[in-house]
């Protein structure tokens, strides 16, 4: 038998079989990693303010400069991963990353204690562009390149998007759990802020590192273009032809806005009483880690953007809960309950709405380019992110919400309650509307088929030149 022979029947193998438990987990382990990292960022302005005794607001103008860095460096990423080509991939050289996103993350906490501000706050603005606008930047702009190149079948794709989420959710709120414990009897000084970083970078590090050594690119979907380097060109003709792509941008970015805006807290604070209770709602999102089971099974008989146009749906339902929930916690449980199942199909299946995408524009005749088209929705995330941020201060701000008010006047109040409830209840609205613009689902059979005849076609007459 010849060895292309080999390589057809194994690759016809893995797509009957699907992906093993050690495959995915190897897969998985990565965003699991990056995940937790993302997490311990969070802890920078804490550490800074409270241990290095910076002012809050340089702190805060400084995670600002970085956030208006990281949108340009988005879109950068997406077209270097899409030019590279080496020996060991297009998108798998850039999982050494993590290396690099956990060495940094390390460094911001190492920050020269006996420095004057100005060198504390260029060391915290660098370290913190290095593991966030940089390697992290590259890590999510990777993804989708590196996964349609190392499996071949939707099937994969669907379990590696579904069950490989379990990994990273359970090990993320695992992380939430043990570190605001751990920070009572290490996080008391820079040393110990550094002790308890070390104490997860170094297992997850490797942990994160374990599908670059297990899982390879195999499968040759750049037949057409051969080497031929992408060129700034081809970013532009893909960003113009392809309108799809922004939809999926567009849920990213009201999903992040709504999950970043911050008022549970004020919800918690000053109309429940009890802000403890909101450790209540976080326990109960272990209830939605079984739909990720159940996602493959749906998604034979409906399509990704179905399934996405029902979650913003239930989301909507949720947040109409909690607008007549008030201060019941019954019925906060169960609006949270809607609108966390609502926000997963985006959050989880993103990758999967970039691959019809990639795979569009090859029909279409133009480059794939899966690097530009996660880097467009990545840029969403962030930009969600600050947005949702803003928003809040903004809104109950013009609210008239005081810190300084033991008691809120009635319009702070009333602002709090509809961004908790039918403000994002609207905005999910609007984008189930938007959703259905999206045409792609319809079209992929054919898509499917045209692409795997012309990819064949292709493949045999480079050989046939050979």
């Amino acid at each position: 038998m010849s060895e292309e022979t080999r390589n057809t029947a194994a690759e016809t193998k893995q797509k009957e079989k699907g992906v093993g438990f050690f495959t995915l987990a190897s897969w998985s382990l990565r965003p699991a990693s990056t995940g937790v990292a993302v997490m311990i960022m969070g802890y920078l302005t804490v550490f800074a303010v409270n241990t290095m005794k910076m002012d809050a607001k340089l702190v805060g103008a400084l995670l600002l400069v970085s956030k208006l860095i990281d949108g340009v460096t988005d879109l950068f990423a997406g077209y270097i991963v899409d030019r590279t080509h080496t020996r060991w991939g297009k998108g798998r050289p850039y999982e050494w990353c993590v290396v690099g996103m956990w060495l940094a993350t390390l460094l911001m906490f190492c920050v020269p204690a006996a420095a004057a501000v100005p060198v504390k706050a260029a060391w915290i603005l660098l370290m913190y562009l290095f593991a966030n606008s940089i390697f992290y930047t590259f890590l999510n702009a990777n993804g989708t390149v590196y996964m349609v190149r190392a499996f071949s079948s939707q099937k994969q794709y669907v379990q590696l998007s579904t069950y490989g989420g379990i990994f990273p959710m359970l090990i993320v709120a695992v992380f939430n759990i043990v570190f605001p414990s751990l920070m009572g009897t290490l996080a008391t000084s820079q040393g110990g802020w550094i002790r308890l970083v070390a104490m997860f970078a170094l297992p997850l590090t490797a942990l994160g590192m374990l599908r670059f050594f297990v899982v390879k690119e195999t499968h040759d979907v750049d037949v057409h273009s051969g080497s031929q380097k992408v060129e700034f060109g081809d970013i532009l003709e893909v960003l113009k032809k392809n309108p799809f792509i922004y939809i999926m941008a567009l849920a990213s970015l009201v999903m992040n806005v709504i999950s970043n805006m911050g008022v549970n807290v004020f919800y918690f604070t000053d109309i429940v009483g009890n802000v403890g209770l909101m450790g209540v709602l976080a326990a109960t999102q272990f209830i939605i880690l079984p739909m990720m089971f159940i996602f493959p099974q749906i998604l034979k008989k409906i399509s990704v953007m179905k399934l996405i146009r029902i979650g913003t749906l239930c989301a909507a339902a949720g947040f109409t809960v909690n607008f007549f929930a008030g201060s019941s916690l019954p019925l906060l449980i169960a609006g949270n309950l809607l609108t966390g199942a609502g926000s997963v199909p985006i959050s989880m299946l993103a990758g999967l709405i970039i691959i019809e995408c990639a795979d569009y524009n090859e029909y279409i005749g133009i480059r794939r380019l899966e690097g530009t088209l996660g880097a467009v929705n990545g840029f969403a995330n962030k930009l969600g992110a600050g947005l949702g941020a803003g928003l809040l201060g903004i809104l109950i701000g013009l609210a008239g919400y005081n810190g300084a008010l033991d008691v809120q006047p009635a319009s702070a109040i009333a602002m709090v309650r509809l961004l908790y409830s039918l403000i994002p209840a609207a905005m999910y609205v609007c984008l189930y509307l938007v959703c259905r613009f999206y045409r792609l689902d319809k079209m992929m059979p054919e898509i499917r088929k045209a692409n795997e005849e012309s990819r064949a076609a292709a493949k045999a007459e480079h050989e046939s030149a050979e």
